[in-house]
């Protein structure tokens, strides 16, 4: 599997599992219609017709592509981790059961995690 080169901060975000600041991140304001995908392998990770505005300060989705997403108790032991189920990179956590859609799913994602494809014009 080809990985792509990343940055400091990248890194930091999806090797270390770390967090980028809240409300810095390049897709949390941005609703465009295209596909997210995995800064560190490619992969398909969510449409972006599941994306929401959630003001939690990360780009939110309520859905990932089928078998995108794999899911992991957080070493916080409380929530749950969200990873790349082609590269295992870190993507930020999911929170169930918080109103915000009807599919009541929160996957809180780190921005520099993503990159975006924009949908083409026919």
């Amino acid at each position: 599997m080809k990985l792509n080169k990343l940055t400091p901060v990248e890194e930091s975000v999806i090797i270390k599992k770390g967090t980028e600041p809240a409300y810095t991140g390049k897709y949390e304001n941005f609703f465009q219609n295209g596909i997210y995908v995995c800064r560190q392998c490619g992969a398909s990770l969510y449409k972006s017709a599941s994306k929401f505005h959630s003001g939690c300060g990360w780009p939110s989705f309520d859905d990932e592509i089928a078998g995108s997403v794999a899911r992991q108790a957080d070493k916080d032991g409380i929530r749950t981790e969200i990873l790349c189920s082609v590269c295992g990179g870190h993507l930020g956590h999911v929170f169930e059961g918080e109103g915000f859609t009807p599919k009541n799913s929160r996957h809180c994602v780190n921005s520099v995690s993503l990159d975006f494809i924009p949908e083409q014009k026919k």
